[in-house]
């Protein structure tokens, strides 16, 4: 039997010769990279730790692929959590107060017109209601029994209305004045005291009769 034999080029073995090199080279590449990456792992399945580093299954003392194994592990990510705001203070409720206040305003003898002493009782009534929460200013006119009671009646609504004209002058708003007049009806001195003709002693005692009371009453905050 004759033997044959197939001649080869020297550059195909040669190239083969290359391609199983690199070929073996690729694999054990790959094997060292899996056995150096591959963790130890214990019987419950958690990496194998020496202090904070991990072991691997590779050669020997493995490559200490910390950040590979850490990758097994969850990184806490911090969350932002908003300020609590602390809670304000609740503004401190009012206190209003009751108050009332009155003035009482004299005429002369048969007139209607106001006196100098009259107009600082009105104002120091309207410097004292400032603030002040009503609903209205009460004035009401009197007369003294001295004429007839018709004249007395006219002679009071003029006095009332001298004394709302004030008021108005000093800011008060006019339809917060409420007026009325009573005339001779209802005097503040009794018959029986002033009983004498209608002389100058006659008119000095019925004086209290001649005049216009102002009341207000109503709450304000307390000071």
């Amino acid at each position: 039997m004759r033997s044959t034999f197939t001649r080869i080029p020297a550059t195909l073995a040669i190239a083969c010769a290359i391609a199983l090199g690199v070929f073996s080279a690729n694999a054990n590449a790959q094997v060292r990279d899996i056995n150096e990456k591959a963790l130890l792992l214990d019987t419950r399945g958690a990496p194998v730790m020496s202090g904070s580093l991990c072991w691997h299954t590779g050669y020997g003392p493995a490559p200490l692929w910390t950040a590979g194994c850490h990758a097994e592990r969850p990184v806490p990510v911090a969350q932002y959590v908003a300020p609590v705001a602390a809670p304000v203070a609740a503004a401190p409720l009012a206190v209003y107060e009751k108050v009332a206040f009155d003035a009482n305003v004299l005429f002369d003898s048969n007139k209607s017109v106001l006196r100098p002493a009259d107009r600082d009782t009105l104002d120091v009534f309207v410097s004292r209601i400032g603030g002040l929460e009503s609903q209205s200013v009460m004035a009401i006119g009197y007369a003294d029994r001295m004429g007839t009671d018709a004249s007395n009646q006219i002679l009071s609504e003029e006095r009332v209305g001298a004394v709302k004209s004030y008021l108005v002058s000093k800011g008060v708003p006019a339809d917060r004045v409420k007026t009325s007049a009573w005339g001779e009806t209802r005097p503040s001195t009794a018959a029986a005291e002033c009983k004498d003709a209608n002389n100058r002693k006659n008119v000095t005692c019925m004086q209290p009769d001649r005049h216009v009371s102002v009341e207000i009453s109503g709450s304000r905050l307390a000071k």
